[in-house]
């Protein structure tokens, strides 16, 4: 039951560099060459200003300045003007972006996105140089060894990071709401991530951890499902699929991983502009679990394909999806290669889930949040961990931008948010090697009651807390 269900074209489909870039994460694309539509109009007017423009600074700009130069960065700002996510990749860029899909360079295991000058990151991969030493989902990176990077662009600064295996690199990184900068001095390293894991939380209820979404990633979740009924002796009572802080990656393990679970439906559909960005794909069936109650853990750095399956998994009511509003990289970016041996990254369709929810700049919002206690700590994660905030951003048709969460749990108020966040942040990179620890992960405790079906508790409209046995997921039309 372990063979894959998908042809290789579409588990080797490119779904961007998920958020930014994936420093030390294996990455595919589709390249396709598209030539300008003869029947487009060349704005004459515009090309004249911008021949007068270069013409000025070539001729008057304090230092010689070669024509290279000029027309890559007026090619830079054209693109980088359109979204986050679009980009022009120079020659070297383009070969390093290949090498980067080979996982053969020293890098930290952060994903990035630039965002006002900086980069903003969006979760660190599990076991990685970046999660050892504590960076975490919301921070903002603002010197690479000492040189600040205001105006350096996205591409340089992801340059700046990467290098050979056992080299070193320090990070000056803002945490709101500390008021000093923090210091991380990592040493680079080859990238090699185990994306599933699984162990049993208790008799007869699983738990998956999926950290980002490699090629293999879907016959790996079906493995692991196999292998947890083994020890559930032949059946499993539930599965907690934890996708917190995995920034996605490619599109066909996250189809596959979606379809594990189900029997039919669709899965994700894109939109664009031209007939050849629009695609669907649907569940071939069966369902692993057999319909065994599911709930997916998400928070802000869950992104890209993680959302995708997360969306699935909701709208085919085949699970609950706990925890809080993921990111909201919702964009398909193609990478289409030049005739000077560089290529362009454009985005190109936007994703949508079942029910026709758009993932750009919204996320997917949570069927039962968990929300912590401390009302500043909630604005600081409403206000840093989600891609509507980035300079720039694409937005979506906001179809679904009313809807929410069923129920809220609120993290103990006997502890502070900033150490249940570090309880948590610890919990999750130790389920990387080790089994999870319950006891610090407020989250996967209470999902695990849920499955149970144990009472939790719920906020109320007033404020007030009541104990609530929640539902549990069953699959419905499967």
């Amino acid at each position: 039951m372990s063979t894959p269900r998908f042809p290789k074209p579409l588990r080797s489909t490119f779904l961007g560099i998920s958020v930014g870039l994936v420093l030390g994460v294996s990455i595919s694309f589709a390249v396709t060459v598209y030539a300008a539509k003869d029947q487009d109009k060349i704005p004459l007017e515009q090309i004249q200003t911008f021949s007068q423009v270069f013409a000025i600074v070539k001729s008057n700009y304090v230092d010689p300045t070669s024509d290279k130069k000029l027309m890559d960065g007026a090619i830079n700002g054209m693109v980088s003007a359109l979204d986050p996510h679009s980009a022009y990749l120079s020659p070297k860029e383009f070969k390093e972006m290949q090498v980067l899909t080979d996982g053969k360079f020293g890098g930290l295991g952060i994903e990035v996105t630039g965002d006002h000058g900086v980069l903003k990151v969006v979760a660190p991969i599990d076991g990685t140089p970046a999660a050892k030493v504590g960076i975490k989902s919301g921070d903002l990176i603002v010197k690479i060894d000492g040189k600040a990077l205001q105006g350096i662009g996205l591409q340089k600064t992801v340059d700046m990071m990467r290098g050979k295996p056992g080299t070193q690199v320090t990070l000056t990184i803002l945490r709101p709401p500390q008021a000093l900068p923090l210091h991380f001095t990592l040493t680079r390293a080859i990238i090699k991530v185990q994306s599933v894991r699984a162990t049993m939380l208790a008799p007869g209820y699983g738990y998956i951890r999926i950290s980002q979404f490699q090629e293999n990633t879907g016959s790996a979740t079906r493995k692991a499902v196999e292998h947890l009924e083994q020890e559930a002796n032949g059946h499993l009572n539930g599965l907690i699929l934890d996708l917190r802080n995995n920034p996605g990656g490619v599109l066909g393990a996250g189809v596959e991983t979606a379809d594990t679970f189900l029997n039919k439906g669709l899965i994700v559909y894109t939109k664009g502009r031209t007939a050849d960005s629009d695609m669907r794909f649907s569940a071939h069936g069966p369902d692993y679990l057999h319909g065994a109650p599911m709930i997916v853990l998400i928070n802000g750095g869950s992104a890209s394909a993680a959302e995708i399956v997360t969306g699935a998994l909701k709208d085919d009511h085949r699970a609950l999806v706990m925890g809080q509003r993921s990111f909201g990289k919702g964009s398909v970016q193609t990478v289409m290669p030049l005739s000077n041996g560089g290529a362009l990254k454009l985005t190109t369709a936007l994703y949508y889930t079942p029910a026709g929810c758009s993932i750009q700049s919204q996320g997917i919002v949570p069927n039962i949040e968990v929300q912590p206690a401390n009302a500043r700590q909630r604005a600081l994660n409403a206000d840093l961990l989600n891609e509507s905030e980035l300079h720039g951003v694409l937005k979506a048709p906001d179809e679904c931008s009313k809807a929410t969460p069923q129920y809220t749990i609120a993290l103990p108020v006997s502890a502070t948010a900033t150490t249940q966040s570090t309880q948590e942040d610890e919990a999750m990179a130790a389920s990387a090697v080790l089994k999870p620890d319950l006891a610090k992960d407020y989250p996967l405790h209470e999902a695990l009651a849920i499955l149970e079906g144990k009472a939790v508790p719920v906020q109320e409209a007033k404020g007030q807390t009541v104990d609530t046995v929640i539902p549990p997921p069953k699959a419905v039309g499967q």
